[in-house]
């Protein structure tokens, strides 16, 4: 994450806040002698902050998923290339502002029993997000389905013990620069979620 206090006065419930909106991660975890095994994972957060997910079994995040096992989930916002042109400043350089939040604890597989309920979550958390669709459950498929399906995934959890966030929206900059380098954004549209980035960008509070 950004060094710069500046970019992260985020307190824990706006980490949590923002991991819950975004519902999507990177996963990583060290293994012995090996490489960090990451895996990309959508998952929802319990109502006592910690992350629920499932992983296909064949995984090698999966596999090594002892309990326990320490764990970092990233999960990245909108984000976006600034060229210093936009800023209407002398001397300035290229940047990438962005929005990010690592949660950090432990993880650990959850009962086989569980399964069942946790895709459950999950699927209405978002299925709910398209409302007036109606919302798709599990139990529109058929149960031999379902449960050939389950049989390779397995449920986990990361229990919750330190998070970080950064917001990199040009605090740094006075506001018409900062002004000027969303409305810069907004055109050129290099990056993802460049609309929301520029948003966020104009509002920032003068530090």
């Amino acid at each position: 994450m950004h060094p710069n206090p500046i970019y992260r006065d985020a307190d824990r419930d706006h980490c949590l806040s923002f991991a819950a909106e975004v519902g999507f991660g990177l996963l990583a975890v060290s293994a012995p002698d090996a490489p960090p095994l990451i895996a990309h994972v959508p998952f929802v957060l319990t109502e006592g902050g910690d992350v629920e997910m499932h992983l296909v079994r064949s995984n090698p995040v999966a596999r090594a998923a002892a309990e326990g096992l320490p764990a970092r989930l990233a999960v990245q916002g909108p984000h976006g290339y600034i060229s210093p042109d936009w800023y209407g400043m002398d001397h300035q350089v290229p940047t990438w502002n962005y929005a990010a939040v690592h949660l950090t604890g432990r993880l650990s597989p959850l009962p086989d029993d569980s399964l069942r309920g946790a895709l459950d979550r999950l699927s209405d958390e978002f299925e709910t997000r398209l409302l007036p669709k109606p919302v798709w459950r599990s139990d529109k498929m058929p149960e031999e389905a379902m449960t050939r399906l389950m049989r390779m995934i397995r449920p986990f959890t990361l229990t919750v013990e330190g998070w970080d966030g950064t917001w990199k929206l040009a605090q740094n900059k006075p506001e018409a620069a900062r002004h000027g380098a969303a409305d810069g954004l907004q055109a050129a549209r290099i990056g993802a979620g460049t609309d929301q980035l520029a948003d966020w960008m104009r509002a920032v509070t003068d530090a």
